[in-house]
């Protein structure tokens, strides 16, 4: 099920769209950044042969490399017509906009961020956010306004 760029679907109210995602979450942020770990490695051969082309100067693009394919990884797949990464896709997961609109690159990669930014300031206690808000929506969540359903409730 995909969601099509001309309709607006604002997410259900019921409650077993959201039962068990936030365990979901944990599973598919595993699984996510296993295929960014794999996804690393022939992004940094292309680096190296773009650090051999330009005489060194690609080599310093080594420190940001996992960041720069995390955020394209995120930006395309969640950002794309099926509104969820492969992570999120395997657990039956999606992300949907509580104004109805589908989600885009930037908000995707918007999104990445302010979860790595939330790791770093509330490191374990992220996800505990999730059980005291509704819908199981995480810091991230509330301040962009999207919300984590699952995606044979939605």
């Amino acid at each position: 099920m995909s969601a099509d760029f001309n309709e607006t679907r604002v997410p259900t109210t019921d409650w077993q769209a959201y039962r068990g995602v936030l365990s979901r979450r944990v599973f598919a942020f595993l699984i996510d950044y296993a295929i960014i770990a794999l996804l690393w490695v022939p992004a940094a051969v292309v680096v190296f042969l773009l650090g051999i082309l330009t005489l060194g100067l690609g080599f310093f693009l080594y420190p940001a490399l996992f960041t720069i394919v995390a955020l394209f990884y995120f930006g395309f797949t969640m950002g794309g017509p099926s509104q969820a990464s492969a992570g999120m896709n395997a657990m039956g997961l999606m992300l949907a906009r509580t104004d109805g609109r589908p989600i885009d690159f930037l908000t995707a990669v918007v999104h990445l961020v302010l979860f790595w930014i939330g790791n770093v300031v509330l490191t374990p206690f992220i996800v505990l956010v999730g059980l005291f808000t509704d819908r199981g929506r995480l810091l991230h969540d509330l301040l962009l306004g999207t919300v984590v359903v699952r995606r044979d409730r939605y």
